[in-house]
């Protein structure tokens, strides 16, 4: 299984979240930049006040499977950072609610 390339540098992730074309969902907001660079990257934010590290955690891992899922279909190479929104009851949350939230921001997006 290929390994997702990640936005590790704090200077990425403001670039992604100043230049970047944002998506708002229910519960995730996509900031995404097309590149012409050869490889997808992707940063994910979750705060500390939302919830307790290994809720984090587990949304963080949920979010990169549902990024895998579609990073065959799409059209555009792009950097791109997820962020949970704060007013999100995390007791409501699941997987299924997630991917369909991501699911439209990349409509929304028109990359896939």
């Amino acid at each position: 299984m290929k390994k997702t390339d990640t936005l590790k540098k704090n200077y990425e992730f403001k670039n992604v979240l100043t230049k970047g074309k944002c998506y708002f969902g229910k519960y995730i907001s996509n900031y995404i930049i097309r590149e012409k660079a050869d490889t997808n990257k992707i940063g994910i934010a979750v705060s500390k006040k939302t919830c307790n590290a290994v809720k984090r955690n587990q949304i963080k891992r949920w979010i990169r499977e549902i990024y895998r899922a579609y990073e065959c279909e799409f059209k555009y190479n792009c950097k791109m950072v997820f962020v949970l929104k704060k007013d999100v009851n995390i007791e409501e949350l699941s997987y299924w609610k997630i991917k369909d939230d991501i699911q439209n921001n990349f409509k929304k997006a028109g990359i896939i």
